[in-house]
Parts: C-alpha cells; structure tokens; sequence
C-alpha cells in the first residue's frame, strides 16, 4: 500500500497520573502538536502518527469519557479503514494504557505499554529510541508528569529519534481544567527538542506561576490580583 496524506515518522509518549494527563512528540515534519496530540480533562491522551488521522485523537478523546484505553482503542480500529497504516497511543484517565502499530506503517516501528504510559514511534534509527523513552518515564515516577514527559522525549531524542531528521516537537498536559495546563510547541526548528526544552524551562518560571493564579469553577476570582498586587 501507498500511504497517502501526512504521513510522520514520529516517536510520541502519552501518560496519566493521579492529578494530570498528557502527550510529548517530536518528528521530522513541522507543526507535528497541531495534528497529532489530543488530550482532554476527565477522558485522557491520545497521540496519532504514521499515516496521520486526526479524528482518531478527537473521537477516541470522546470514547475515553466512558471507556477504557484498550475498549477505545479497539472502537477507532474497527471504524477506520486505514488501521494498518496508523500508529496510535491512548492513556485513559486511570493510566490504563493502549497501543497499535499497523502493519503498512514504516519501520523501524514499534510500540511499548507500561503503568500509566505508553510509547511508540515509526520511521525510527531503531528500536532503542521508543526503549529507551520508557525506561526514562518509569525512572522519573514522582516526578510531575510534564517534567516526565519531556524527559522520556529528550531520552528518545538522544538514542536516535527520526531516521529522517529534526524539525518540530510538542509537550501538551492537562490537569483537570477545561484548559492546558502546559500546551508548548516548537513547529519547526532544527533541534526541537532541545529547543522545547529552552522553552518548557520559561514556561516554568513564568508561565506555570500564571495558570496556578487563574480562576477556577470552584474559585471564580483566582489569585490572579494577588500577582499584579
């Protein structure tokens, strides 16, 4: 088979905990967080690559309102024609975890499931890139989950990520609010994983204070006054 469409060689970890859930990727195509990182409050993180197919993000980011990982991702295999060509990794709310690599996507290829995470990657140096994200994302447990996530992405990164090159990344988590918690993208840079680094560390000095002080359901004011005071 021909794929057809934007095809990623991409390597991406999805993962929930407790308190958040959330997606990092970085491939050789640009803008790869506008298409292929979908994660939402009260349902989980999915990340579709290969043969990119965005309505799997949305509609499994529906299913996983009332589904498992693994019950979801069996739903949006069986809807779509094109399952062979796709690669998929869903995390639940409660860490149940799924994954599907289809059997037209390019090598190398693969997937890894583990506690409250899941990684995947095609079009890879080989498999040690997707290994070694998960040995990183298990040896960080305790961690905040975005510091986890973009770790496991840098792990990756350093055992040999694209076969093809660099050229975006992205670092999406939600913690529970109908709005990112972190949402970090760097759509086309030459070393993006890097670059997100740079940018992730901003974020935590001057970001991260900002959406802690802004209003919630529960606190319509915020603290928001309390910074500008």
């Amino acid at each position: 088979m021909t794929p057809r469409g934007p095809y990623a060689g991409t390597f991406s970890i999805a993962a929930a905990d407790a308190d958040c859930a959330g997606v990092a990727i970085s491939t050789r195509m640009p803008a790869i967080g506008s298409l292929a990182v979908h994660v939402r409050a009260g349902a989980g993180a999915i990340a579709t690559q290969a043969l990119i197919n965005p309505l799997l993000g949305v509609d499994g980011l529906e299913l996983l309102r009332t589904r498992s990982a693994g019950e979801a991702l069996r739903e949006l295999l069986a809807a779509d024609p094109g399952a062979d060509t796709r690669q998929v990794i869903v995390v639940d709310r409660r860490g149940r975890a799924a994954a599907h690599t289809g059997d037209d996507t390019h090598p190398w290829r693969g997937h890894r499931v583990g506690r409250g995470f899941a990684v995947a990657g095609n079009m890879l140096v080989d498999g040690r890139t997707v290994d070694a994200m998960a040995e990183q994302f298990e040896a960080t447990e305790g961690e905040p989950l975005h510091e986890r996530l973009l770790a496991a992405l840098e792990a990756g990164q350093r055992a040999g990520g694209d076969r093809r090159g660099k050229q975006s990344a992205a670092l999406h988590v939600n913690n529970g609010a109908p709005h990112p918690y972190l949402d970090l993208r760097v759509d086309d840079h030459p070393d993006p994983v890097a670059e997100l680094r740079r940018v992730h560390e901003v974020a935590k000095r001057e970001l991260l204070p900002f959406v802690a002080a802004l209003p919630t359901r529960e606190d319509p004011l915020g603290t928001f006054h309390e910074l500008l005071g």
